[in-house]
C-alpha cells in the first residue's frame, strides 16, 4: 500500500474538507488571532504545551500590562511569568518573550519582519510560530501545522513525516494552491472534531474512503497516528 496519496487524492481530500469544515474566522484562529504581529507572536509562544482557554487567559493578562516590545522590557520578570503563570513554562516563556522583545528591537526597530526567514531568526519562533504569523496576521497562503494539523496529515496520507516542521514542508509542495489559505483552519477543526487523537470517528469521516490509515485499521481505535 501507498504511503502518500497522490495529487489528485490531495486535492480530493482538501475540496471535502473544504465543505464539510469552517474556514478563517476570527473564533477559528483561538488566542493566537491578535489585532497587531506582535501580539500574534507572544500570543503563539505562550501557546506551547498550553490548551487554548489557558493560553488566552495568560495573554490578556499579559497584554493588559504590554502591548509592544518597548513597554515589554519596562516589565519585571516575575510580572511577566505571574500573567502568563496560566499557561504553563511560565519562567521558559518569560525569557524568551524578553529575548525576542530585545532581538526584534535591535534588529527590526520593534516591527515583526514578514518573511518566514525573518521571523524564525528571532528567540522563541520555530516554523509553527512563524506560519501562523505569517497566516493569521500578514494573510499569507500558508498552511501552519500544530500537533493536530500533523496528527491528521500523517494519518490520511497528506504527508508522512515525523516531525510538524517536515509535515508543513511536504503540505507546502503537495497541497493545491487554492488550498493554502484555509488549509490549516479545515485541517484543525477536522483534527478535533472528527480525526481526534485517541478514537477517531472513522464512522463519521467525510474522507476515510481516501485515508490511508482507515484503509489498514477500519474502525479499530487508535491512540496517536503513526
Amino acid at each position: 500500500m501507498a504511503d502518500l496519496l497522490d495529487r489528485t487524492e490531495v486535492e480530493e481530500v482538501f475540496r471535502i474538507l473544504s465543505e464539510a469544515m469552517p474556514g478563517r474566522t476570527r473564533t477559528a484562529k483561538g488566542p493566537k488571532g491578535q489585532p497587531d504581529a506582535f501580539r500574534s507572536c507572544i500570543s503563539c509562544m505562550l501557546s506551547a504545551q498550553s490548551l487554548d482557554r489557558n493560553t488566552a487567559t495568560a495573554a490578556r493578562a499579559l497584554f493588559a500590562l504590554a502591548t509592544t516590545p518597548e513597554a515589554m522590557l519596562e516589565l519585571a520578570d516575575e510580572d511577566i511569568a505571574a500573567a502568563i503563570k496560566p499557561c504553563g513554562l511560565y519562567n521558559m516563556k518569560t525569557r524568551n518573550i524578553r529575548a525576542f522583545c530585545e532581538t526584534l528591537i535591535a534588529a527590526h526597530g520593534g516591527r515583526v519582519p514578514e518573511t518566514r526567514e525573518g521571523l524564525m531568526a528571532l528567540p522563541g519562533i520555530g516554523r509553527k510560530c512563524a506560519d501562523i504569523v505569517l497566516s493569521f496576521t500578514f494573510g499569507a497562503d500558508v498552511i501552519a501545522v500544530d500537533t493536530h494539523v500533523h496528527r491528521v496529515c500523517n494519518r490520511i496520507g497528506l504527508a508522512k513525516a515525523k516531525t510538524a516542521d517536515v509535515t508543513a514542508s511536504q503540505l507546502e509542495a503537495r497541497a493545491p494552491d487554492w488550498a493554502l489559505r484555509d488549509g490549516h483552519f479545515w485541517l484543525i477543526q477536522f483534527g478535533k472534531r472528527v480525526c481526534t487523537s485517541r478514537a477517531p470517528k472513522c464512522e463519521k469521516c467525510p474522507v476515510s474512503r481516501l485515508c490511508l490509515w482507515y484503509a489498514r485499521h477500519g474502525t479499530r481505535e487508535q491512540g496517536e497516528a503513526s
